[in-house]
């Protein structure tokens, strides 16, 4: 039986030059325009020193652990993606250490996103290249399977399918749908504009606050 351990090819991946544009904006921008319904948990975490991360993914399900799959998904990588592993969050084994985020680097890997554990973390700070994990663990993986490369995963509820934008910066990470990509770029925009725009009215103290009277009052809320 394949299913549970085969590698399939994407079919269709978000275009990069479009995904680079989600560099400029803060993932909670990004998850307000999606009426903040989806999420990668609040275990996904920097392993990096700093920098946003945004680009197409490739997506891996591993057993915990183990860490074969990840291994072929980084030499399948092509320059920009993302490589998004669903080990089950088990912090027990590491997934990724130094040397496979050397090999990341000369292929030009994008990024990570891996519901497990990384080790040598110094290394990944010095590194830089933007890597959200669940955890760290000396312990090192096994190697011998199964495991799936481009199929649907989940993390936390969050679904990730072949190709789909992902993105993270220091709030955590999200995916946008392949389909929805340009839709959400758009009102991203408008609601960082927004912001823009309401951050100068806190600044001239000209900021409107009759809304939150307004809301209370509308809620039922007993005020002096």
């Amino acid at each position: 039986m394949s299913i549970g351990f085969r590698i399939l090819n994407r079919k269709r991946k978000v275009d990069p030059e479009l995904a680079s544009k989600f560099l400029e904006l803060p993932v909670a921008n990004v998850s307000d325009s999606m009426w903040r319904m989806t999420a990668g948990g609040p275990l996904l975490r920097p392993m990096h020193k700093s920098g946003q991360m945004a680009g197409p993914a490739l997506t891996v399900k591993s057993r915990p652990g183990d860490n074969l799959m990840l291994h072929k998904a980084i030499d399948m990588a092509e320059p920009g993606d993302i490589i998004v592993c669903d080990a089950g969050g088990d912090l027990t084994n590491s997934l990724m250490g130094e040397l496979m985020l050397a090999h990341a680097v000369k292929r030009k890997v994008g990024g990570f996103i891996l519901n497990a554990a990384i080790r040598d973390v110094l290394a990944f700070l010095d590194v830089n290249l933007p890597v959200f994990a669940a955890g760290v663990s000396h312990r090192g993986p096994y190697k011998d399977g199964p495991g799936e490369i481009n199929v649907p995963i989940a993390i936390d509820g969050m679904i990730i399918e072949p190709g789909d934008l992902v993105i993270g910066d220091w709030d955590g990470v999200l995916a946008v749908p392949f389909e929805n990509v340009q839709e959400v770029l758009d009102l991203t925009i408008e609601k960082q504009k927004a912001e823009v725009n309401q951050m100068a009215e806190f600044e001239l103290g000209t900021s409107d606050r009759s809304w939150v009277n307004e809301t209370l009052k509308a809620r039922g809320c007993k005020m002096p």
